[in-house]
Protein backbone atom coordinates (compact mmCIF):
# COMPACT_ATOMS: atom_id res chain seq x y z
CA UNK A 1 0.00 0.00 0.00
CA UNK A 2 1.50 3.38 -0.64
CA UNK A 3 0.41 7.20 -0.06
CA UNK A 4 1.86 10.45 -1.86
CA UNK A 5 4.56 11.75 1.15
CA UNK A 6 5.22 15.27 1.82
CA UNK A 7 7.53 15.38 -0.94
CA UNK A 8 5.03 14.62 -3.51
CA UNK A 9 6.86 10.99 -4.14
CA UNK A 10 5.38 7.56 -3.62
CA UNK A 11 6.32 6.04 -0.27
CA UNK A 12 5.46 2.82 1.29
CA UNK A 13 3.78 2.60 4.28
CA UNK A 14 5.71 1.96 7.49
CA UNK A 15 4.51 -0.04 11.26
CA UNK A 16 4.52 3.07 13.46
CA UNK A 17 4.86 1.93 17.23
CA UNK A 18 1.91 1.57 18.79
CA UNK A 19 1.03 1.94 22.98
CA UNK A 20 3.25 0.02 24.94
CA UNK A 21 5.89 -0.14 22.06
CA UNK A 22 10.00 1.24 21.92
CA UNK A 23 11.90 2.07 18.57
CA UNK A 24 15.59 0.75 19.16
CA UNK A 25 18.67 -0.08 17.28
CA UNK A 26 20.21 -3.86 17.85
CA UNK A 27 23.70 -3.36 19.39
CA UNK A 28 24.72 -6.95 20.13
CA UNK A 29 23.66 -10.02 19.49
CA UNK A 30 24.07 -12.25 22.18
CA UNK A 31 22.61 -16.35 21.03
CA UNK A 32 20.43 -17.65 21.28
CA UNK A 33 17.35 -15.46 19.51
CA UNK A 34 18.69 -13.09 22.20
CA UNK A 35 19.99 -9.36 21.88
CA UNK A 36 20.87 -6.29 23.22
CA UNK A 37 18.80 -3.29 21.76
CA UNK A 38 19.85 0.40 23.07
CA UNK A 39 15.99 2.21 22.77
CA UNK A 40 15.02 5.66 22.09
CA UNK A 41 14.17 5.93 25.78
CA UNK A 42 17.43 6.23 26.58
CA UNK A 43 17.30 2.15 28.20
CA UNK A 44 18.85 -0.90 27.45
CA UNK A 45 17.06 -3.94 26.92
CA UNK A 46 17.94 -7.63 26.74
CA UNK A 47 15.78 -8.45 23.86
CA UNK A 48 14.26 -11.62 22.69
CA UNK A 49 12.82 -12.85 19.49
CA UNK A 50 9.26 -14.62 20.38
CA UNK A 51 8.53 -18.13 19.14
CA UNK A 52 5.95 -17.21 17.49
CA UNK A 53 7.79 -14.78 14.98
CA UNK A 54 11.50 -16.38 15.58
CA UNK A 55 11.19 -17.92 11.78
CA UNK A 56 9.79 -15.06 10.02
CA UNK A 57 12.24 -12.48 10.90
CA UNK A 58 15.95 -12.42 10.71
CA UNK A 59 17.69 -9.60 12.94
CA UNK A 60 21.32 -8.58 12.96
CA UNK A 61 23.27 -6.08 14.36
CA UNK A 62 22.64 -2.56 13.55
CA UNK A 63 18.86 -3.34 12.36
CA UNK A 64 15.75 -0.87 13.76
CA UNK A 65 13.35 -2.96 16.07
CA UNK A 66 9.92 -2.15 17.69
CA UNK A 67 10.16 -3.98 20.94
CA UNK A 68 7.71 -4.36 23.49
CA UNK A 69 8.71 -4.20 27.22
CA UNK A 70 7.96 -6.96 29.56
CA UNK A 71 5.08 -6.31 32.21
CA UNK A 72 7.84 -8.01 35.20
CA UNK A 73 11.10 -5.98 34.24
CA UNK A 74 10.27 -3.06 31.53
CA UNK A 75 13.08 -1.03 31.87
CA UNK A 76 15.77 -4.46 31.17
CA UNK A 77 13.95 -7.28 29.34
CA UNK A 78 11.64 -7.04 25.90
CA UNK A 79 10.47 -8.53 23.19
CA UNK A 80 11.13 -7.82 19.93
CA UNK A 81 7.51 -7.07 17.81
CA UNK A 82 8.84 -6.07 14.29
CA UNK A 83 12.04 -5.38 12.20
CA UNK A 84 12.49 -2.40 9.67
CA UNK A 85 14.04 -2.72 6.60
CA UNK A 86 16.78 -0.77 5.49
CA UNK A 87 14.00 0.90 3.17
CA UNK A 88 11.35 1.47 5.99
CA UNK A 89 14.06 2.57 8.26
CA UNK A 90 14.93 5.39 6.09
CA UNK A 91 11.77 6.36 5.71
CA UNK A 92 11.45 6.86 9.61
CA UNK A 93 14.60 8.82 9.67
CA UNK A 94 12.85 11.14 6.66
CA UNK A 95 9.38 11.55 8.65
CA UNK A 96 11.88 12.15 11.91
CA UNK A 97 10.70 9.78 13.98
CA UNK A 98 14.42 8.62 14.25
CA UNK A 99 17.01 10.99 14.96
CA UNK A 100 20.04 9.33 13.87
Amino acid sequence: MTYNGPTGQTEARVRLPRKGEVLGVVTQLMGGARMTVQCVDGKERMCRVPGKIKKHIWVIEGDYVLVEPWSIEPNEKADIAYRYTKSQADNLKRMGIIKT
